[in-house]
């Protein structure tokens, strides 16, 4: 049984090959619809769970659609269907009874360790929509951004502006993973956990040297061939929204930032934005951003997802 929970849990062959089903994916659905046809329906009578402690637009509808094209169903339940993981009732009974009705299980909640323990009491496979410790299927997503971009992943440079959670330690395996280098801009306090360098450092014993730290934004971006930004206050952590929006007032990427990266360089950002604080609406609108390819790219790297949590062939 595959369960997608961590970047950590996949090989450097493992991603490759979801960038691969991905990418197939993507232009099989894309000649269908220019014919007037269905994509193959790769996970007819299969059903997917979608277990919601938090809101969700991307994820959601990139899971919902994606299932909907092979063929499958989605069911949506949200907190007054489920409520908060071990709380309306344990975390085993949920597994329990998911895997007696649906094929796989995607859970977007707000602590990691409810995904380990779904994937423990479950007999189907378990999908991370989204931790306060990774969000991997956003991670491929952005990879396929960057490759359809750059036409290859090798010799990438990714600059990260801001906050350290789980979208940059996604990001952080995954360049340990494809050793290639990423950059870190972030403020003292806001530095990535020991956690994520231990996964980091077991992948790749060169991790320190592949991801750098920095505290100059321009130092980043400098010879970068990907910016990238996210929301500098994350869902639970609004109390400290006065403080975080103090201490990144500098690590905004902005016109003048984006000057100092190379011409080639694009952005990317992975929604919800909060325009004119870690981004500004001239960059995100602009023509380097790349930000609804990447939007897309959820549903198509989130069909190759459950194609190979499912071991179905594409």
């Amino acid at each position: 049984m595959r369960h997608f929970l961590s970047i950590a849990d996949l090989s450097r062959s493992d991603i490759e090959t979801l960038l691969n089903m991905a990418s197939t994916l993507k232009a099989e659905l894309n000649d269908a619809l220019e014919q007037g046809q269905r994509q193959r329906p790769l996970l007819d009578g299969k059903t997917l769970a979608m277990v919601f402690e938090k809101p969700s637009l991307r994820t959601r509808c990139a899971f919902e659609a994606g299932m909907f094209q092979l063929g499958g169903h989605a069911i949506n339940l949200g907190v007054n269907d489920v409520g908060r993981l071990g709380e309306r009732e344990s975390i085993s009974d949920v597994a329990r009874n998911l895997s007696r009705w649906c094929q796989i299980i995607q859970a977007r909640v707000f602590e990691h360790e409810s995904l380990l323990q779904l994937a423990q009491w479950a007999t189907v496979p378990i999908v991370n929509g989204l931790s306060d410790y990774e969000h991997p299927t956003q991670a491929f997503a952005d990879y396929l951004t960057i490759r359809e971009q750059r036409g290859s992943l090798e010799g990438l440079h990714l600059a990260w502006i801001g906050d350290c959670f789980n979208v940059s330690n996604s990001l952080m395996l995954m360049a340990c993973a494809l050793d290639h280098r990423m950059t870190i801009a972030a403020p003292e306090g806001y530095d990535p956990s020991d956690r994520i360098w231990a996964q980091c450092e077991k992948i790749n014993p060169s991790a320190r040297d592949l991801v750098q730290i920095v505290r100059n934004p321009i130092e980043a971006v400098r010879y970068a061939d990907v910016l990238y930004t996210d929301i500098w206050v994350s869902m639970g952590k609004e109390h400290e929204t006065a403080k975080r929006e103090s201490d990144f007032a500098g690590y905004q990427i902005n016109q003048e930032l984006l000057a100092k990266a190379p011409a080639h360089a694009f952005v990317l950002h992975d929604m919800p934005a909060k325009r004119g604080k870690e981004i500004t609406s001239d960059v995100m609108d602009g023509p380097r951003a790349r930000v609804f390819d990447q939007a897309e790219n959820r549903m198509h790297t989130i069909k190759a997802v459950l194609c190979w949590c499912l071991e179905v062939n594409v």
